[in-house]
């Protein structure tokens, strides 16, 4: 076990170091992967363990945003805004999932998506939240006087909400409550045979994974200064659902392995299409492009995804075959055969 342990110590070493050795756009980079990771590894539960399809994950990130916005804007605390930001969203997901939670599979999957376009159609209309033309000059956040408004302080930021996102999610899987997950995700039925309760399980983990977007959401407005309806798209919910299917459904680390994959593969075909002479289409429909070979890869040879294919190769995650424990052996008394003698000259004794 302490070989995985030497990993995520060094990982933890490398995130912290490598925003000194970043240049201004790559630490923009770094921070926008990292919220993507944030919303990723609350899919991945969302998806892997409770069997959840979510293509409106976006609306609970547009949420966090603007309750974040809004309040820093309104003259409140930024940080309140930060705080409020997972609470408004994971409070949203838990009004509107008592009743979409009862559909299952496409129809939910369509029922989040809808969730997504009211939400953006609502907040286009609405002169409070800046209309279409958006929220802006939503202020840098404040943590106890002092202002973050650099990029290398979003970027600690930004990972230390990937942190706490990761260690919650670790806490819930590892407890009672995430055994009922784990056989929820095997046989919903065979679950509800059990005594666990499917429903309440599948709403807490539709909420916990809306407050982690929304806590990436509160981050990101802060960090970017302005929101509007077009920040959330559609296709930025695929792009969650991408990376989530690409990093490994089910995993807290595939959450991150994906946001980290998807994220730096669509930036270097941006470049590529951004190149002279390239058509001025050329970097949406790459994007596109790339969600679509990304899972139909994914889907054809790694079904499970990057981390779980990876482990399978790491000797500290492969199942330790034992050799069964042979019985013990009774002391022979004089003139009977040992018990051992006996199970190999009886017909149904083991045969040489």
């Amino acid at each position: 076990m302490r070989t995985p342990r030497l990993g995520t110590v060094l990982t933890a070493a490398a995130t912290l170091a490598l925003p000194l050795m970043l240049s201004d756009n790559q630490l923009t980079l770094y921070v926008l992967l990292g919220l993507s990771a944030m919303v990723t590894i609350g899919l991945s539960m969302l998806m892997g363990y409770a069997g959840q399809v979510s293509l409106g994950q976006a609306s609970f990130y547009a949420l966090g945003g603007y309750a974040a916005g809004l309040i820093s804007v309104h003259g409140g605390p930024s940080l309140l805004g930060l705080i409020a930001a997972p609470a408004v969203a994971a409070a949203v997901a838990l009004v509107v999932g008592v009743p979409i939670l009862r559909l299952r599979g496409h129809q939910l999957a369509f029922a989040t998506l809808a969730l997504q376009l009211i939400l953006l159609s609502l907040l286009g209309d609405a002169t409070w939240a800046g209309g279409a033309i958006g929220l802006q000059g939503i202020p840098h956040l404040s943590i106890a006087g002092v202002e973050l408004d650099q990029d290398i302080d979003y970027a600690y930021l930004t990972w230390a909400g990937v942190a706490i996102t990761m260690v919650v999610a670790h806490n819930l899987i590892s407890s009672r409550t995430g055994r009922g997950l784990r056989a929820l995700a095997t046989s919903e039925t065979a679950a509800a045979a059990s005594g666990v309760p499917v429903g309440r399980y599948r709403l807490l983990v539709f909420a916990v994974s809306a407050a982690f977007a929304g806590l990436a959401g509160g981050i990101y407005a802060s960090f970017v200064g302005y929101l509007a309806p077009g920040s959330f798209p559609v296709l930025l919910s695929v792009q969650f659902v991408v990376m989530a299917v690409v990093g490994g459904l089910g995993t807290i680390w595939g959450g991150l392995v994906g946001a980290a994959a998807v994220t730096l593969l669509v930036q270097l075909l941006t470049d590529i299409g951004t190149r002279p002479g390239m058509p001025s289409y050329a970097p949406s429909v790459l994007s596109y492009a790339v969600y679509a070979v990304l899972l139909v890869l994914v889907v054809l040879f790694l079904p499970q995804g990057l981390v779980p294919a990876v482990r399978k190769w790491l000797p500290w995650h492969r199942p330790v075959v034992s050799a069964r424990a042979e019985p013990p052996r009774t002391p022979a008394t004089p003139g009977e055969p040992s018990s051992t003698a006996t199970k190999a000259r009886s017909p149904g004794g083991p045969s040489a």
